[in-house]
């Protein structure tokens, strides 16, 4: 099959983990123990009627699995539901937070990737030199390391004891410099990338670290290759060798990880989000499981799960692109 019938024949094969995962969550988040509707009455004096009918304005009243299949009615239909909570449209609350979290991720694996990958190469080359050994203490380092730990310490080094860079909140660039009060876009773009720095860096620590050792060991075996040592033979120089023969054969592993790795960089912006005083998806995730807010809950986590779904798939399209010997054909 061709690459449209491979794709369209993957997201077909997504509805069903979707939809397990909806079931899940769903079921998860009614047994929690807690009142959603007496947590939202919190501070006000509520008898019992009040609260059977909070309880049936919002559906609570009936049996779980009424309100699931009314829940992915609406869903179907692109109505997320309505926070109990916050008296807003689920899909409009998302709008408002996906912004910093997608900024946050996307610019922590351009961290990742534009570190790794180098240093990676630099480390294979140099085998068992001092460099390749530093660069395995600092992968190992950030791979052990929580991504909030690495966070805190930035910011106790880089923003209180030398007062280099902001510690909290992002300047998102898609809002106009007069909003912060920046003197033209060109100050709007650094205060933007000053206020990104530290969280970027200790959410793409992990990745960073865990891309690095994959892709020195990848290029270790690609550098030992039999092709690579008849290209040699033949006078090829090494600059090519490592460009069109070792280099792009290393990379289907990264591939595979960074699309796989983009529910761990999803989960550590949580984190990372309460460390740098962000009000992202992740924050707002946290928020609605506290409260018990059953939509945001299950809103949020369909964007996730659909947005992971979405990376595997492009993940898996990206290796024809790498490796040739891939195809979509009829054995798919």
């Amino acid at each position: 099959m061709g690459l449209l019938r491979y794709t369209t024949y993957r997201f077909i094969q997504a509805i069903p983990v979707l939809i397990g995962i909806s079931i899940l969550t769903f079921v998860l988040a009614n047994l929690t123990p807690g009142d959603p509707v007496r947590l939202m009455l919190q501070g006000v004096e509520a008898d019992q009627e009040m609260i059977e009918q909070v309880e049936a304005r919002y559906g609570l009243d009936r049996p779980m699995h009424e309100r699931y299949l009314d829940y992915m009615g609406g869903l179907v239909q692109g109505d997320m539901g309505h926070s109990f909570h916050r008296n807003r449209p689920v899909s409009e609350l998302i709008a408002s937070r996906i912004g910093p979290t997608l900024l946050l991720v996307l610019s922590a694996y351009a961290f990742a990737l534009v570190t790794s990958i180098p240093l990676g190469i630099i480390a294979a080359k140099r085998r068992n030199e001092p460099f390749d050994h530093v660069s395995r203490i600092v992968a190992l380092l950030g791979v052990s390391t929580p991504s909030f730990w690495i966070g805190i310490m930035l910011i106790l080094i880089f923003a209180v004891q030398l007062g280099w860079l902001p510690s909290a909140n992002l300047v998102y660039p898609w809002w106009s410099p007069e909003v912060y009060g920046h003197d033209g876009y060109v100050e709007h773009f650094v205060e933007t990338i000053r206020h990104l720095l530290l969280p970027m860096i200790a959410l793409g620590t992990l990745q960073m670290a865990t891309l690095m050792r994959v892709e020195r060991t990848q290029m270790i075996e690609s550098l030992q290759g039999e092709y690579v040592k008849l290209a040699r033979a033949y006078g090829v120089p090494e600059r090519t060798i490592m460009r069109k023969h070792a280099f792009q054969v290393a990379q289907l592993p990264i591939i595979t990880i960074v699309g796989l790795n983009l529910s761990t960089a999803l989960g550590g912006a949580v984190l990372i989000e309460f460390v740098f005083n962000i009000n992202g998806l992740g924050r707002l995730f946290y928020e609605a499981i506290i409260q018990l807010d059953y939509q945001l809950i299950m809103g949020i986590t369909m964007i996730i799960a659909t947005m992971f779904v979405i990376g595997v798939i492009i993940t898996d399209i990206a290796y024809a692109y790498i490796d040739p010997r891939v195809t979509y054909g009829e054995a798919e």
